[in-house]
């Protein structure tokens, strides 16, 4: 039996990886050059406590049960992950009221260890708030994490059990027979299939559609965001959302997952047209800087490290999507995975498994015996105890070759995240955090450029950013 997941982002991803728990030739399809680069690459990377999503709802079903998923997950996978908390401030008696609801929806949801905390106790926890807050709901369940590591993750782990792996090719027909997908065509092939798995990120509309399945319609909600150097590490602790209003979840403070500071996003709506536009603009940074500052006062704008944008799917019920489809039989819809889909994703992921596909579509499958579990990450040589980084150096020099100076990324783990499969600079960024730091890669990527040279045995002007048509150099190099 084939089953076939369109789209490579974090959903895409831990489907692939439930589904090669099984007797199954699984294949993933992803338009990009490398997986987690829609949706799930620009986003706030929060693991929520599921308090804000309405009881009763598709969110409220699955963003409690994928956070209580994600300790174990990565521990599996190895990919960082830090149960840090979160705090939604308020300034005066109407907000208060809000959290107050706020936390009997919590309850309500199964959110564990919510409660209500005043000034003085939430100024010891976080020193650097606005001192005028006045109360704050505590999440000690709310975490951080890097949802494109949590795609690539997946993604290494489920081709270590089977996966095929298919980057760079569009999906662009479906041939059906009595009202079942038979065959997915692409930009590049066609591939058979018995079961399919929808899970396009902002596309995932048009997917369906194509395919002649149910849908709801999409468009995208920007946010903007800033990112503060690590010399900020340590300004707060914990997630800090602002008291949400109906539109979004507000405007935050946090700590990354690597050190720095990350404030946003806004929330604009977009049409339909702008879904692969994720652009900034001075007017929504303004607002960032603004909100922010009235969280944390003594933040510092001069440690900006850089500006971006990520759009998130929105559709008119404002919740998830995720159904098999009554016109197709063998179709499975995961769309609309608005926030809180990065948390929601391990959950909805062992659902489309063994809920839709083997109870729904009454399809049982059997699991196997040999699934591998675990994947290993890129060995970060930097945070070795001095003695222990020598002795790698002196069995490999590469290891001891600093390509990347702002992250201490060295030559062999560019060489090893191009083994496991970057073909692009970004791909080599997302698996090892080069360019990532404070020059943004302006001292590193001439230098990545040529080990990735080396290492494909390519020319140089055949490599790209992330994209076809996102070309670093223009024409044949000469020595």
């Amino acid at each position: 039996m084939k089953a076939i997941v369109i789209g490579g982002g974090v959903f895409g991803s831990l489907v692939a990886r439930e589904l090669t728990k099984y007797d199954l030739e699984v294949t993933l399809i992803e338009k990009n050059l490398d997986v987690g680069w829609g949706v799930t690459k620009a986003n706030s990377a929060i693991v929520h406590a599921g308090y804000d999503d309405t009881p009763g709802s598709v969110r409220a079903q699955f963003c409690a049960l994928g956070n209580a998923m994600y300790e174990g997950l990565s521990k599996e996978l190895d990919f960082d992950f830090e149960r840090i908390g979160s705090f939604v401030v308020a300034f005066n008696d109407e907000e208060l009221k809000e959290l107050e609801r706020l936390l009997k929806q919590g309850e309500e949801n199964g959110v564990p260890g919510l409660t209500i905390l005043e000034r003085d106790e939430i100024l010891s926890m976080e020193p650097n708030l606005n001192p005028e807050v006045k109360y704050a709901l505590y999440a000690p369940t709310a975490g951080i994490t890097e949802p494109w590591m949590v795609a690539i993750a997946a993604v290494e782990n489920a081709v270590q059990n089977g996966l095929k792996l298919v980057l760079g090719e569009r999906v662009v027909g479906f041939e059906k027979v009595n009202g079942r997908v038979r065959k997915i065509h692409t930009s590049k092939g066609e591939y058979e299939a018995d079961i399919v798995i929808n899970c396009a990120g902002l596309h995932a509309d048009e997917i369906a559609k194509l395919a002649g399945a149910e849908y709801v319609p999409l468009h995208p909600r920007k946010g903007e965001y800033i990112l503060l150097d690590k010399k900020l590490q340590g300004l707060v602790k914990r997630v800090i959302f602002p008291t949400p209003t109906k539109v979004s979840k507000g405007i935050l403070v946090l700590p990354t997952i690597d050190g720095g500071i990350l404030l946003g996003p806004t929330a604009e709506d977009l049409s339909e047209e702008m879904k692969d536009r994720p652009v900034t603009t001075r007017e929504g940074l303004e607002k960032v800087r603004e909100f922010t500052k009235k969280l944390v006062p003594s933040l510092d704008f001069s440690l900006v490290v850089k500006t971006f944008s990520g759009l998130r799917p929105e559709s008119p019920q404002k919740d998830f999507f995720i159904k098999v489809s009554e016109t197709v039989k063998n179709f499975v819809n995961v769309m609309a995975t608005r926030s809180p889909g990065l948390t929601a994703a391990p959950a909805v992921a062992r659902y489309v498994v063994e809920e839709l596909i083997q109870e729904k579509m009454r399809l049982p499958l059997e699991k196997k015996k040999d699934f591998k579990p675990e994947r290993k990450r890129i060995v970060h040589y930097s945070e070795f105890p001095l003695e222990e980084w020598r002795r790698e150096i002196e069995k490999d020099p590469r290891a001891g070759r600093l390509v990347c100076f702002c992250n201490e990324v060295t030559e062999k783990e560019i060489v090893e995240a191009i083994r496991r499969g970057a073909r692009t600079l970004d791909g080599v960024k997302f698996r090892t955090r080069a360019m990532f730091g404070r020059c943004q890669g302006g001292f590193c990527m001439a230098r990545i450029l040529k080990i990735l040279e080396r290492e494909l045995s390519v020319d140089m002007s055949e490599i790209r950013m992330k994209s076809e048509n996102s070309w670093v150099v223009n024409g044949k190099v000469r020595e």
